[in-house]
């Protein structure tokens, strides 16, 4: 009889196993089945990706710079400063 709640706390432990495995399998299932309707929500609103946004926001930094440095350039010609860049 010594063998019997061995072999029982053995089955359980094994039942227990099997019930860890099945519970990830699970969890990679809903993780799975989540991103793929998170992917569908977001194309479905037409959301920028990371990559365009850093695009644009270093054409927008660039197109401030660019108007910055011609308005400089007007105030300086609409002032009739000499010494302004003429931008050749």
């Amino acid at each position: 009889m010594t063998q019997g709640p061995n072999r029982l706390l053995d089955d359980f432990a094994k039942l227990m196993t099997d019930a860890a495995g099945v519970a990830q399998g699970a969890r990679r299932e809903v993780e799975t089945a989540f991103r793929a309707q998170a992917e569908r929500f977001m194309s479905d609103m037409d959301i920028v990706s990371r990559e365009e946004h850093d695009a644009v926001k270093e054409m927008a930094a660039r197109a401030l710079d660019k108007v910055e440095e011609l308005e400089t350039r007007l105030a300086a010609l609409e002032g009739g400063d000499k010494d302004a860049p003429s931008g050749d």
